[in-house]
Order: structure tokens, then C-alpha cells, then sequence
């Protein structure tokens, strides 16, 4: 078959190593590309068309496994470099190179991401179209098992296309395999909505045609593609609001999407898709049997310093979650010596674990989150300063007692200790103490060597995704990585609910549904005044996301969709912006000093890339971007 270049996204697809078919892990991930073999040696199996599957999975996963350094753009996640080859190695990493996610006040850059996702796009067509020639001749047994690979390559393209809606708004639709440049060489981007009604059919497809469990590890189902459609439709709903409460205080747009120029917003297609989407989610909850990670109990926790209890969140994290219902579309990785392993060690942990590089930080803003889990509310904020001794004081552990179990399975602060690693063994215990780098820390009970943290940046370091076990390298971690959690689908439900019936609408679901999320952090329930009305409650849905999905790549794209990075940040052109200070009460970053309107527009929508428009004169730039 014809190797394909797309005109639209010049990109060599080069050949990969070849794994066997019995393996149920590394098959998904890289597999010689199909369209290297004649069509009359394939498409004749059941297998033949797995086998091509697997091909789409290898461009997919790569659109969504690093998900976590967009969160570098938000308030609570310093990605302390740009996507440069330092932090994207290998093939399975180029789509986010060379985007920005260091500052959220920069005018980002993401021409890779739009490139490989539309090769990813067109793997997937490839899949839909040949297997959809199969089906016309296959037996009814065969039938069923052809139906359910067309849907999950459907699900995936449908995933990579709402992607693609959410960074750069109108793009050009493709739903066939585009064999040769002239195919595409006067394409034009399609509208926003015929890409919604699209995705929405493949989604809906995937829905019907899919099995109700995996049939292994990063495989999708059908639960995952409701969820995914109800997602798409969340965000249709917000896309079409014509205002938001926080709109009129910090001077920005009131609603809709103003940077998509062809995009009009309309508030009765709002309600209805708040509607659609937290029927969506519904289904999920109530017909599915799904089942948050350990049932969503708390688990243990240890006191302050305690490195060997930790609650059950933890662990949600590490790959004896992979089987988990609560991971409900994933993307799974290769372990030990395959180069298909995750890389969240290296990004987020320190040198002393395996020579980690700690591009991923926690921002100390963080900290203050974390509620009490006695009043089931924040806690006064910290005190800034070198004085640990203070009541308060932000660098004193006793300031960090009896908080949210998440925090102690996310994050270590002063006196908190660490399993670590060198060489694939147990090197030893180790405690943080910020900025400091060797030696014996000996102001805590328990004495121990420092922890090398030589990337921290505002007092905290990450303890999630750090597998505190021996024998994982930094970079051969096989965590399967989440786009969609259950957890998320019940702060989803809440949140459509809440827009569509109130706080206390559908039942009191909403409510519920939340402090089953909070209980996992062993919190009590929310107080009565925390959904006394629509507003009200959205804040205490938006404190779980920030909790709950903490470093999980979606506060960015929260941000964007409810237009608020005027609102956690400030308004343009403010003289001054905001200073993010240290636990030691330094100021450590500036943003958004001055920032001129059009770098805020930029930040809610992408530029479509300058190479491709050279190629393509029809393909119109966002207009920020000119």
C-alpha cells in the first residue's frame, strides 16, 4: 500500500520494532505500520484487524500519555521548561515537543500536536475504512468482534478530534484515509459543530458496539466512550454559555468562545447540552457496575514523616491500579526494557529517585487546598517564612496535620520522608527540606539524609506517580495512564447537573457524588452552606477537581472551558500581575505583569500552524494569532 503524507501535516511515519500478538501489553503500543503490507497478505482476519488496531493506539497514546505537563499552564503546576527533547524523548513523546508549558502567561505554541494528531486521525481512518470493507463479506460470527474494533478505532478518532476542537476550535475534518497530498492541498477547516455531530456519532458507535470490559489493559470499552460523549457535550455547554457569574468582575468576555471567530454561542444549546451530559453520566453511574479504585475508602494514613502508610489514593496511581474500574479510558505502557515506558518518575520525582529530573513541580499554592479533614474546610492560610517554629508557618510539618488524605499520597512538605532508589535498588529513607540538597537533616525527630529535590522551585515536591518500589527506572514505568477516571465522570455528573437542575435537582445525585470524592480523602461531608445554590456548589466542585485531578492535565483545559484564567489569575494589562512566593516567603515567579488582551485570547485558543497555511492557503489562521 502507498505510504501516506499528508500535505496538511507533512510527517514521516517511520517503521517500528515488531511485537508478537500474544502480548497484551506491548501490542498495543508499537506495531509495524499495516499500510507497509500489500492488502491481499491482509485484511483476511479478525486478527489482521487487531493487529492494524494496534497501529492506531501507537499515534493516539501519543496525543494524550503527557497529558500532565499542560497542568504546567494552570495555577497549581510548574513545568519548569518548555516541551524541548529533554522532556519529550523518543518517538512516542514528539507530539507534545516544542509546546510551551512553563509560563501561562506566554503566547503557547503546540504545531506538533496539531501535526501528529491528525496522523494519529489518519491511522484511525485507515482502521475504520478496511475493516469496514471486512464487514461487508464477514460471517455473523465474525461479525460482532469486526463491529467492536470499527467502534474503539471510531472512539479513538473521535477522542483525538475533540482534542483537536478543544485547542484550536475549527479544524478540517477528515474521515477517510488521505493517501497523497493533492487529497488535502485545498482542504478548509470545518466548523466546530459538524465536528461535535461527528465525534458525537463515533462516540455513540463506540457505545453501542463496544464490550462492557476491556479485553485488556489500554483497551476501550463501552463505558468509556459514554463517558467521553458526555464529556465532549460538558464542554458544548460551556462553549455555548453567553455568560459566567465571574465575567463581569475581572473584564474579560462574559461567555461563549470570542476567540473562535466563526463560532456563535447559544444559551438554549447551553442548557440542553448541560442536559444531554449529565445523562450521559447518569447512565455511567447507575447502569455500568463501575466502582471507584478500593471502593473509594480513604485506606490508612500515616503521621507526619510516615513514608511506609499511605492512603489509598496512593496507589491509585501506581500500576496495581491498571485493572481498576476507575481508570475507564486509559492508555497503557510497556515496562522493563520495552522503551515504551512511562516517563511520570523523570518528570516528577527527584534525583533521588533513580536521577529523576523533577520537570513537573507542585506550586506551594497547592498546600492551602488541602482541607481539614476535622472541619471538612480549609484551614487558615499558611505563614510564609524560614522559620519553621512558628505556629502556622508554612515550612512547620505540624501546620500540615489531620489534612485531606490526598495530600499526604500527592505531595511531601518539610519533614516528609521518601523511599528512594539508585542504580534499580533501595538506596535509603530519605526527608525533604527544601533547598536542601545533601547532607543530615537533623531539625525532626527522626533524622535523615536530605532529599536531592535540586528542581523545587516554592517548598513541595511530588510524592504521586512516584513508584516507591525497586527495580523501575525512571523512564520504564507501566502505569496505565487515565484520560478519564470514574471520579471524574461523578465530578462531570455534578457539574452538568448542577448547571441543568441546581444543586439539589436529579435527587440530591450531585451532592452525593461529591462527598463519595471527598470521602476518599477521608474529608466529612460538605456542609449544608456549600450548596445552598448554583454557584456556591460550583466552587466546591471545582475545589474537588483541583484536588482529585491534581496533575492529571485537565485543570488547563477546566480553566479555559469556564473561562477563567482572567479569574484565577487576574485581568489584562493589571500593573504588577501575580507574584507566586516560596515557603520561605520569596518571590519566586511573576505572571501576567501587563499582559496585553490578545496574549490572554491566545492562551483560549491555539494558532493553527504557519507551515501548514504556507501549504494550504485556504486554512484560515484564529484571528489572535495574526
Amino acid at each position: 500500500m502507498k505510504k501516506t503524507f499528508l500535505r496538511l501535516f507533512v510527517i514521516a511515519i517511520a517503521s517500528v520494532n515488531i511485537f508478537t500478538l500474544s502480548s497484551c501489553r506491548d501490542d498495543l503500543l508499537d506495531q509495524t505500520p499495516t499500510y507497509l503490507l500489500a492488502s491481499s497478505q491482509f485484511w483476511k482476519t479478525e486478527d489482521d484487524a487487531t493487529y492494524a488496531l494496534n497501529g492506531a493506539y501507537y499515534d493516539v497514546i501519543r496525543c494524550f500519555h503527557r497529558d500532565y505537563m499542560f497542568d504546567g499552564m494552570g495555577d497549581y503546576v510548574r513545568f519548569r521548561a518548555n516541551g524541548g527533547t529533554s522532556q519529550s524523548t523518543g518517538d512516542r513523546a514528539i507530539a507534545y515537543r516544542n509546546g510551551t508549558y512553563s509560563n501561562p502567561s506566554s503566547a503557547a505554541s503546540y504545531d506538533n500536536y496539531y501535526q501528529y494528531s491528525f496522523a494519529a486521525v489518519n491511522r484511525c481512518n485507515y482502521v475504520i475504512d478496511n475493516v469496514s470493507k471486512m464487514l461487508e463479506t464477514c460471517s455473523e460470527a465474525s461479525r460482532p468482534g469486526l463491529e467492536a474494533i470499527v467502534g474503539e478505532a471510531r472512539m479513538l478518532r473521535g477522542l483525538v478530534y475533540f482534542r483537536l476542537m478543544s485547542f484550536f476550535g475549527d479544524v478540517p475534518y477528515l474521515d477517510k484515509v488521505i493517501e497523497s497530498n493533492d487529497e488535502v492541498m485545498d482542504v478548509v477547516r470545518t466548523p466546530i459543530k459538524d465536528i461535535y455531530d461527528a465525534c458525537y456519532q463515533d462516540f455513540t458507535y463506540a457505545y453501542e458496539k463496544l464490550p462492557n470490559r476491556s479485553p485488556q489493559v489500554g483497551r476501550q470499552n463501552k463505558w468509556g466512550a459514554l463517558a467521553l460523549r458526555g464529556k465532549m457535550q460538558l464542554y458544548w455547554a460551556c462553549w455555548n454559555r453567553t455568560s459566567w457569574p465571574w465575567n463581569d468582575t475581572v473584564g474579560s468576555n462574559k461567555g461563549g468562545w470570542p476567540e473562535l471567530s466563526t463560532f456563535t454561542p447559544s444559551q438554549s444549546e447551553s442548557e440542553n447540552a448541560y442536559k444531554a451530559a449529565a445523562a450521559d453520566f447518569k447512565t455511567i453511574i447507575e447502569q455500568s457496575g463501575l466502582t471507584l479504585f478500593r471502593d473509594g475508602e480513604p485506606g490508612e494514613c500515616g503521621g507526619l514523616g510516615d513514608w511506609e502508610t499511605l492512603p489509598n489514593y496512593y496507589y491509585l496511581f501506581t500500576p496495581e491500579a491498571n485493572t481498576s474500574d476507575e481508570i475507564m479510558v486509559g492508555f497503557a505502557h510497556g515496562s522493563t526494557g520495552t522503551s515504551q515506558g512511562d516517563e511520570l518518575m523523570r518528570d516528577f520525582g527527584t534525583r533521588a529517585t533513580q536521577g529523576s529530573q523533577g520537570w513537573g513541580q507542585p506550586r506551594r499554592a497547592i498546600m492551602d487546598r488541602y482541607q481539614s479533614i476535622e472541619t471538612g474546610d480549609f484551614c487558615k492560610p499558611s505563614i510564609l517564612g524560614k522559620d519553621y517554629t512558628k505556629e502556622n508557618a508554612a515550612i512547620n510539618p505540624k501546620t500540615w496535620e489531620n489534612r485531606d488524605y490526598r495530600m499526604k499520597s500527592s505531595l511531601l512538605w518539610e519533614g516528609e520522608r521518601m523511599y528512594c532508589m539508585l542504580n534499580l535498588a533501595f538506596d535509603k529513607v530519605r526527608v525533604y527540606r527544601y533547598m536542601t540538597r545533601t547532607g543530615v537533616v537533623a531539625d525532626y525527630d527522626e533524622p535523615n539524609e536530605a532529599i536531592n529535590a535540586d528542581a523545587d522551585n516554592e517548598g513541595t515536591i511530588n510524592r504521586k506517580f512516584i513508584i516507591n518500589w525497586a527495580g523501575i527506572n525512571r523512564n520504564e514505568g507501566y502505569y496505565n495512564w487515565p484520560v478519564v477516571r470514574l471520579a471524574d465522570v461523578y465530578l462531570m455528573y455534578a457539574e452538568a447537573a448542577n448547571e441543568a437542575y441546581g444543586p439539589q435537582g436529579d435527587g440530591g445525585l450531585a451532592v452525593e457524588l461529591v462527598n463519595k470524592i471527598r470521602h476518599r480523602g477521608n474529608l466529612p461531608a460538605l456542609a449544608p452552606e456549600k450548596y445552598g445554590d448554583k454557584l456556591t456548589f460550583f466552587y466546591a466542585i471545582e475545589q474537588e477537581r483541583i484536588i482529585e485531578l491534581f496533575e492529571e492535565g485537565q485543570r488547563w483545559f477546566d480553566l479555559r472551558r469556564w473561562r477563567s484564567i482572567e479569574r484565577v489569575w487576574c485581568p489584562p494589562q493589571t500593573a504588577g500581575g501575580v507574584k507566586l512566593y516560596d515557603t520561605w516567603g520569596q518571590n519566586k515567579n511573576t505572571y501576567f505583569n501587563n499582559t496585553s488582551f490578545k496574549t490572554y485570547q491566545r492562551l483560549y485558543i491555539g494558532r493553527i500552524p504557519e507551515s501548514e497555511r504556507t501549504k494550504n492557503s485556504n486554512l484560515e489562521q484564529n484571528p489572535c494569532w495574526l
